[in-house]
């Protein structure tokens, strides 16, 4: 062994443990690296895939809400629901005849009165002084006829002797006869003023209940109608009537005889049973509808005259059809459509086919199936193919049945 042996077998050692060290610290200086850039990538890539993420989910809270409903197959009957005002049978303005004052009135509002009842009465001072000039003129008139009729019979005597002309005689006979005439009118005249006086007593002409007092004790008052306030308003109320104007679509489905069920709100726990007594016979062209004037007793005075009403009729029903509420149906110039919404929340519009109009709901014949959701009340920025998001209708009953749970107490 050499003396430079060992410093040589040093030196590799050394070569050796240098390569160690710097292939360690190599590894360590990139995995730091490594590190050092997965935390920049992070801090910015997260948050721009969040802002992002938000952008997405923004964008789609955007679609518009829409509120569905589900088709209904209809009952044996269908309940055509129609508006209508209860009207009394009679109602009737009662206006002065004559001109003069209030002397009293015997009635006010609410009163209920017979037929031929006075109502109240007026003084006629011209009128009576009048009446009494006519009757004083029909004594004067009797006296002149009176006179001209004996002269005439004297002047007959004369002209069958021929003391007198022919034309002399003709000449008392027409004073004689107008005499008479105007006897005549003298008592046409008393006639005429003694009616007029009659009108003095405002009479009832029908029994009924009085609806309106326009007067009071010694207000002037003028004969007729035409800007004068009535004096009263008579109405008989023990039947009432209401109108209501039929679609075209069921007018063939009214008849004189046909029963009807009449609710009104203010009572709501009780309905009353009117009849159909008549129709017009004919489709008004411009609403397309058919008056129809329906008649309930009401001897017991729960309604009242100018009351809201709705009307119910009972419709046979085909049970092939479908019942949707009247505002889910969009009428456009292709024809009428509905929206239904798919199990994507996707809209598509339908063309359907309408059947009658019953009120609150219409028939479609086609168009729709009975497990798809339709829109209700649609907008026209709702287009085809568009997404929305959905909000079920809640029911009436569900409704009521909120309502009428109780509130809890805070304990």
């Amino acid at each position: 062994m050499t003396t430079t042996q060992p410093f040589e077998t040093l030196k590799t050692t050394f070569r050796l443990s240098a390569n160690k060290i710097k292939h360690g610290l190599n590894g360590r200086v990139l995995f730091g690296t490594l590190a050092v850039l997965a935390a920049l990538f992070a801090v910015g890539f997260v948050p721009r895939w969040r802002a992002n993420a938000t952008l997405a989910s923004s964008v789609r809270d955007q679609r518009p809400t829409v509120t569905v409903i589900s088709s209904q197959k209809p009952g044996d009957a269908a309940d055509l629901v129609l508006p209508g005002s209860t009207q009394a049978i009679q109602e009737t303005a009662l206006y002065a005849r004559t001109n003069g004052y209030v002397r009293r009135w015997n009635v006010d509002i609410g009163a209920k009165v017979e037929a031929g009842q006075l109502l109240a009465e007026i003084e006629t001072p011209e009128v009576d002084q009048e009446l009494n000039q006519a009757r004083a003129n029909v004594t004067q008139a009797i006296a002149n006829a009176d006179l001209a009729r004996a002269t005439l019979t004297r002047w007959q005597q004369l002209v069958a002797q021929k003391v007198v002309s022919s034309q002399e005689f003709d000449e008392k006979k027409s004073s004689s006869d107008a005499r008479a005439a105007g006897l005549q009118v003298a008592k046409a005249n008393v006639k005429r003023l003694e009616e007029l006086q009659g009108f003095e007593k405002i009479i009832a002409p029908f029994a009924g209940i009085v609806i309106a007092r326009n007067i009071d004790n010694g207000n002037l008052v003028s004969a007729g109608s035409g800007q004068n306030a009535p004096l009263f308003r008579l109405a008989q109320t023990d039947t009432l009537r209401i109108y209501v104007t039929v679609p075209q679509t069921q007018s063939r489905s009214i008849a004189p005889g046909q029963s009807a069920t009449v609710s009104v709100r203010e009572i709501p726990d009780k309905s009353f049973n009117a009849k159909v007594v008549r129709t017009a016979g004919a489709i008004d062209p411009a609403s397309r509808t058919l008056l129809t004037e329906l008649q309930l007793p009401n001897d017991d005075g729960h309604l009242f005259p100018g009351m809201y009403a709705e009307v119910k009729f009972a419709l046979p029903q085909d049970r092939q059809t479908l019942l949707v509420p009247g505002n889910a149906v969009m009428i456009r110039s292709d024809g009428p459509k509905i929206l239904v919404v798919d199990a994507k929340n996707v809209i598509h519009a339908r063309a359907i086919k309408l059947g009658r109009d019953l009120g609150d709901k219409v028939e479609i014949l086609s168009g729709v199936d009975a497990a798809e959701p339709v829109v209700a009340n649609p907008t026209d920025a709702l287009r085809d193919g568009a997404e929305v998001k959905i909000q079920t209708q809640p029911s009436k009953k569900s409704d009521q049945q909120a309502s009428a749970k109780p509130m809890e107490k805070k304990s």
